[in-house]
């Protein structure tokens, strides 16, 4: 029945080719049948196309300029009369981005964005939505990369013939990049988010990975994470657009499909929450929806371009319907979270162990040792179907969890330019402290444990660390910043400022000098500074008691010397403490 649903559904989407060849608003993948895409000029020339035709309802803009120089394009659509952010703010109407592109080389969304947006302009499709919304459309999020244009880029995927590249010029994942935004695209489009504030992003991918007859994935958050009401409804929008692409001929998923030990299908699967560098995990700090939309890799070109098409078709179905609503209820969680201060908030989450079994649309394959590789190695044969009946980890809860401050964070004016500059890309509120607050109470943190990664990742050798917030007087510049826990990216404010979040600028390594040890005594001044220090009966019973417990220290000759250095004068009290402070009163 499936292959039948699907047989008709691609009969739909190829009938009008012979149509599409001739008319001024279709894409080179009309064109070629799904066979091809298009270069970016295409996007640039239909953006104009799209606005000259339909100018009371499409606007065509340009938000950014890429690294090589590229305009970065959106189409902002609307019957509502409301083409700018001033207007579709004072008329409280939902926005809808949708992102194509952000990994060039997954380009089904560029192509069934446009024709999504020709059906519906003409009338064929999600009648009436466009007098609810506004819909942003932005084609291409990675256009540099889009433009290193070649076959092969994505050998894990079935279609176009040739198609763009994973990263940008800058060699940047944009989708490991929305809260360090490195990238200006992620600049631009962080810009374009503050300036607009959309109720829900889509962000249109395809998969790699297994083999099956699945064709796409929906996984929305809140559903797991974030504010418990925008959770309920996450939930909703997750379940009620699963069921509508169900009914249009897709076999679709509710949850990323990623075995739990790679290439293992036995193994089953695991949702999770994404940490906030990826489009989805990044929203629910905003106290919005975040959509990620990915077909599978394995579906010819045309296959994967009709259920992109569809998915679209049926958010925007969903949020005329339900958008007024759930524009409410992200207000009231702005509102909550500005309340958020000494409270527990989770940093990060893990599915436990808990498991049930579910109907998995695999193929049959085998796993045998390869006589290239010599590992273990699955083969799938797709002229099998075969039901699998496998595990679905899906009870997803914190794992890591923090106390908040009551009044919010403090950043030292010798780190206050470029944190400020960051939190701004994020449309975060924050002060600077005009007068200097000698020895003011606040905690710091101080790390017990620091690890920096072995590799680079994403330009960034990124940094983990295990320690307290423990109150300390410590004095404070003029000059230096609060960051108020009381406002609606309270969310946000923790993830990107609290040390041991998965994302924080301290986990991307931006504070790595803090944990670097600069000064040190030579062996022989530490040697004669130790001997007159234990002359103090305190610190001779301390070093006698190091030296007879049984981790390794009465052999260490360094962590001997250490120990006397760290009780010195001229030990630095500012080694491996966190820059950032938080404070229980606003300043």
């Amino acid at each position: 029945m499936y292959r039948i649903r699907l047989l008709a559904s691609l009969a739909v989407l190829l009938a009008p080719c012979a149509f599409a060849a001739t008319h001024p608003l279709a894409t080179v993948a009309e064109q070629s049948a799904f066979k091809r895409t298009g270069h970016y000029e295409e996007v640039v020339r239909l953006c104009a196309a799209f606005a000259e035709k339909y100018p009371d309802t499409v606007r065509c803009i340009e938000f950014g300029k890429t690294p090589e120089g590229r305009p970065m394009k959106a189409l902002i659509v609307s019957r509502s009369g409301a083409l700018t952010a001033a207007q579709a703010h004072e008329r409280k109407l939902p926005i809808m981005l949708v992102q194509g592109g952000i990994h060039a080389g997954e380009i089904d969304g560029k192509d069934a964005g446009f024709l999504a947006l020709r059906e519906i302009l003409e009338g064929r499709a999600a009648k009436a939505t466009l007098d609810k919304l506004v819909l942003i459309f932005v084609p291409v999020f990675n256009i540099d990369g889009h433009e290193r244009f070649k076959a092969w880029n994505r050998p894990n995927q079935r279609g176009p013939e040739e198609m763009g590249w994973r990263t940008t010029a800058q060699n940047f994942n944009l989708n490991r990049d929305y809260v360090k935004a490195d990238a200006p695209e992620m600049q631009a489009m962080l810009s374009l988010m503050n300036d607009w504030d959309p109720l829900a992003l889509v962000d249109l991918h395809v998969t790699d990975g297994a083999k099956f007859e699945h064709d796409l994935s929906i996984n929305v958050e809140p559903v797991y994470s974030g504010d418990a009401d925008l959770r309920k409804a996450g939930l909703a929008l997750r379940t009620s657009l699963v069921e509508m692409l169900g009914k249009q001929g897709s076999l679709p998923l509710a949850f990323y499909p990623s075995f739990v030990d790679y290439d293992d299908p036995a193994s089953g699967f695991e949702d999770n929450v994404p940490p906030p560098r990826f489009s989805h995990g990044y929203m629910p700090l905003r106290n919005r929806f975040g959509v990620l939309v990915e077909t599978h890799s394995w579906k010819n070109y045309a296959t994967r371009v009709r259920a992109t098409r569809n998915t679209i078709i049926d958010l925007l179905e969903l949020v005329a319907a339900h958008g007024s609503e759930w524009r409410v209820l992200a207000d009231d969680a702005d509102q909550r979270a500005a309340q958020l201060g000494g409270s527990k908030v989770a940093l990060s989450y893990k599915a436990t162990s808990t498991s049930h079994l579910i109907d998995f649309r695999g193929y049959a394959y085998s796993r045998t040792p390869s006589e290239v590789s010599g590992t273990l190695m699955t083969r799938y044969d797709e002229s099998k179907p075969m039901l699998w009946k496998i595990p679905l980890r899906d009870d997803v809860q914190p794992n890591l969890t923090v106390s908040t401050p009551r009044g919010g964070y403090v950043v030292p004016a010798a780190h206050a330019g470029w944190v400020g500059a960051r939190l701004a890309l994020h449309g975060i509120s924050f002060h600077v402290i005009e007068s200097a607050l000698p020895m003011a109470a606040v905690e710091s943190f101080r790390a017990s444990k620091v690890t920096f990664d072995a590799q680079p990742f994403e330009d960034h050798q990124r940094l983990t660390v295990e320690g307290d917030w423990k109150s300390e007087p410590i004095d404070v510049a003029a000059g230096s910043l609060f960051v108020p826990i009381a406002q609606a990216k309270s969310r946000l404010v923790i993830a990107m400022l609290e040390p041991q979040a998965p994302d924080s600028l301290a986990a991307w390594g931006e504070f790595n000098g803090a944990f670097e040890r600069k000064e040190y005594m030579e062996s022989y001044v530490a040697e004669e500074i130790s001997r007159h220090m234990l002359k103090d009966p305190a610190i001779a019973a301390e070093f006698n008691q190091r030296l007879a417990s049984d981790d390794g220290f009465a052999k260490d000759p360094n962590a001997r010397l250490d120990f006397f250095a760290r009780r010195h004068a001229s030990w630095d009290d500012r080694y491996n403490r966190y820059p950032v402070l938080r404070s229980a009163t606003p300043f």
